[in-house]
């Protein structure tokens, strides 16, 4: 106990933690002593009580996929028949009505789809751009290491082609858990840890922002969580190029893992952590996709102070059962009757709206 108050009061000091004290802090700290901490690293990082939210699109060009992911309920295999490349037709309405809602950003992801060429990505973000004035949160890590393979390109090549076409920004997903045994288990034909990275940092040199995630509640362990996160860590030391930290959870349904689902107060503990652990990345953002609006809203007094985005459309999640839903009102609702201010954001938290708007 003594090794764990050490430990407290290193974070109270706003010393940083090692992967070993932020594993002592999961398993043995009390949760309301997690909660305290972490809403100290929050306030001191911001000091205001606003929580910000997006407002986008999760736009799923394909479901076709080669990685075969065994937590996935998504994808189509492509000789199954059942899947698809979206039209133009479709994406332009989809994205109108996103700006019709005031969306600001679409967030554009699909799978390791063999049939697809670098000039079709190239031509989808062109298209958008000459339509469109709309943010692209676009192609995960896995998605970009897979085209340059598939083309016989460098990562950066891949990169800068598809910054000149149109794409601003690069989701954190597919990171799932960044330690490769664990990946070999759960997604053995998709980029391992070091692509992953490795995307990430050649983006943020380039000057592009991105986002990180972690997927976990599978087959990781505990040490694994702390593993994935100081990697995150000491590549945003190196480029400063993460926006946010988004932790959500395993999700079972239909999927090829067969675990039950993990508990709320394992995801605060982590999502506490998160903040506490994360002394260079400013924001975290609550999962009420994964989590329910409930849950979500206990996220925002264990370190979170954003909640994402409103998903005018979700397919992935859904696709394993998951179908929590909250439209921009519903959001905001949530979050005033927590006690905060709710307020719109881009996809570089910078706060769009006045005040009196929100």
């Amino acid at each position: 106990m003594r090794h764990l108050d050490t430990i407290i009061d290193k974070v109270y000091q706003g010393e940083r933690i090692s992967i070993d004290q932020g594993l002592a802090l999961f398993e043995d700290a009390d949760l309301l002593t997690l909660a305290g901490m972490a809403e100290q690293k929050r306030f001191e990082l911001h000091p205001d009580k606003i929580i910000t939210f997006v407002v986008d699109r999760n736009i799923n060009y394909t479901n076709i996929c080669m990685s075969g992911c065994r937590f996935c309920a998504f994808y189509k295999t492509p000789d199954s028949g059942e899947g698809y490349v979206i039209s133009r037709e479709s994406l332009h309405e989809k994205i109108q009505e996103t700006l019709d809602l005031g969306g600001t950003q679409i967030l554009l992801q699909g799978g390791m789809n063999p049939n697809l060429t670098l000039a079709y990505y190239i031509d989808l973000l062109q298209d958008i751009k000459a339509n469109f004035k709309i943010h692209i949160h676009g192609f995960s890590p896995p998605e970009i290491a897979y085209i340059a393979e598939e083309s016989s390109l460098s990562i950066e090549s891949v990169i800068s082609r598809f910054r000149e076409a149109g794409l601003d920004s690069i989701p954190g997903g597919g990171a799932e858990i960044l330690c490769d045994e664990v990946r070999q288990k759960v997604s053995p034909n998709k980029c391992m840890s070091g692509p992953w990275l490795e995307v990430m940092e050649t983006a943020h040199n380039m000057g592009m922002k991105s986002s990180a995630t972690m997927m976990f509640g599978h087959v990781e362990t505990h040490r694994n969580i702390f593993e994935h996160m100081d990697k995150i860590r000491e590549l945003q030391d190196r480029t400063g190029g993460f926006t946010a930290f988004i932790p959500w959870t395993f999700q079972p349904g239909n999927t090829r893992i067969q675990r039950t689902g993990t508990a709320a107060v394992v995801y605060l503990r982590v999502l506490a952590l998160a903040r506490i652990f994360f002394d260079n990345i400013d924001n975290i953002q609550a999962s009420w996709v994964t989590q329910g609006e409930k849950i979500a809203q206990t996220a925002l007094f264990y370190g979170a102070n954003d909640m994402g985005s409103t998903m005018i459309e979700e397919n992935v999640v859904a696709s394993a059962g998951v179908d929590f839903m909250l439209p921009e009102k519903a959001l905001r609702r949530l979050i005033e009757t927590a006690g905060f201010t709710p307020r719109q954001r881009d996809c570089y938290y910078n706060l769009i709206n006045p005040p009196d708007e929100s």
